[in-house]
C-alpha cells in the first residue's frame, strides 16, 4: 500500500480550526473528499488506500461543525457559502489552484455547489448519493422524496433533534443500513462538545420547502402546527460544465430515483450516472466501487 500519509494536518479560516487527512503520494493528483452527515473524514479510511495505489493524493477534512476547532454556533455559518469557502480555503492552505472534488451526502451538496460557482477551481467532480440541489427540489414538489425527506425539516427544530439523536444514534442510523461498527464510530464523535449542534448546523441553514415542513410535521404527528421550520425558496442553481461522475444506490431510504436520474439535466459537461445495489453509505459499503468511479473519472476513463 502507498497510504502512507504526510503533509498538513489542519488547516484554518476565519478563525476556525479544521483537521485533515493528507494521504497518498506526495507528488499525485490532488483530489477532496467531503464527507456527510453524521459522519466524519474516517468515512474515506477504506477509500483511500485505493486511491493512494493508483497515484492519487487525497485530502479529507473534517468539515465544518465535526472538527472540534470549526463549531461555531450561529446557523448563519453554515450557509452553503461558507461551507464552499472551507473548501476553497483548504485547496489554497494545500497550495492547489485545482483540485478533483468528490463529495458524499452533504459533502455532495458541497461538491455541486463548488463545480457550480467555482467551476475554475473544480478539475472533475464525483458525487455519491446526493443529486443535483435544483433534481431535488423538482422531486421535491413533484414525487415521494418531500415524504422520503422529512426529516431534513424536522432536523430544523431548535434542540430536540440533538436529545433524540443522541440518546438513538444507533437505531436511527441502523434503520438506514450503516454498520454497527461505523455507527458506534460516528455516535462517539456526537457526543462532543458542540458536535450534535454543528452537524445540525446544515440542515438549520437549509432553505425548507412547504412540502418538506408538511411531511415532517405527519410524520411527527403534529398537523398543521409545530415549530417553526421557515426557509428561503430554492434558489436556482446552475448547470454544473465540469465532468461530472454521480453514483447513487438503488436501496438508498433518503435520497430516491426520480431526483437521482432528473440529475443529469444540470450538468453540460462529460456526464456519467452510476447506479449501484446499495444503501446510502457507499463509502463505507462500497468503496471499492467508489474508488473505482472516482479513478476513472480523475483518469478520463469515464468518458471513454
Amino acid at each position: 500500500m502507498r497510504d502512507t500519509v504526510w503533509g498538513m494536518e489542519r488547516f484554518t479560516r476565519g478563525g476556525l480550526l479544521f483537521d485533515v487527512t493528507d494521504s497518498g503520494p506526495a507528488d499525485g493528483t490532488p483530489i477532496v473528499l467531503l464527507h456527510g452527515f453524521p459522519q466524519d473524514r474516517t468515512a474515506w479510511d477504506q477509500v483511500t488506500p485505493l486511491l493512494a495505489d493508483a497515484g492519487l493524493r487525497t485530502l479529507a477534512p473534517d468539515q465544518r461543525g465535526y472538527s472540534p476547532g470549526a463549531r461555531p454556533r450561529d446557523t448563519a455559518a453554515y450557509r452553503m457559502p461558507e461551507l464552499v469557502g472551507d473548501v476553497t480555503a483548504l485547496l489554497d492552505a494545500a497550495g492547489l489552484e485545482r483540485a478533483h472534488i468528490v463529495g458524499h451526502d452533504w459533502g455532495g451538496a458541497v461538491a455541486w455547489a463548488m463545480a457550480e460557482s467555482l467551476p475554475q477551481r473544480v478539475e472533475t467532480l464525483t458525487v455519491l448519493s446526493t443529486p443535483h440541489p435544483t433534481a431535488m427540489a423538482w422531486a421535491m414538489a413533484h414525487g415521494s422524496q418531500a415524504r422520503d425527506s422529512w426529516y431534513m425539516a424536522a432536523f430544523q427544530v431548535p434542540a430536540l433533534p440533538e436529545v433524540v439523536l443522541e440518546r438513538a444514534f444507533l437505531q436511527t442510523m441502523g434503520r438506514t443500513g450503516m454498520r454497527s461498527a461505523d455507527a458506534a464510530r460516528y455516535a462517539a464523535r456526537f457526543r462532543e462538545p458542540g458536535m450534535a449542534r454543528g452537524a445540525l448546523g446544515w440542515y438549520r441553514a437549509m432553505p425548507a420547502t412547504r412540502s418538506m415542513k408538511a411531511a415532517a410535521l405527519t410524520r411527527l404527528g403534529r398537523k398543521g402546527s409545530g415549530a417553526s421550520m421557515d426557509g428561503a425558496p430554492v434558489r436556482n442553481a446552475r448547470t454544473v460544465t465540469v465532468p461530472t461522475t454521480y453514483v447513487w444506490g438503488s436501496r438508498d431510504s433518503a435520497l430516491g430515483r426520480t431526483a437521482a436520474e432528473r440529475s443529469a439535466h444540470h450538468v453540460s459537461g462529460d456526464y456519467r450516472f452510476v447506479e449501484v445495489d446499495a444503501n446510502h453509505w457507499l463509502p463505507e459499503r462500497e468503496p471499492q466501487t467508489v474508488a473505482r468511479e472516482i479513478i476513472d473519472r480523475v483518469s478520463g476513463k469515464a468518458s471513454a
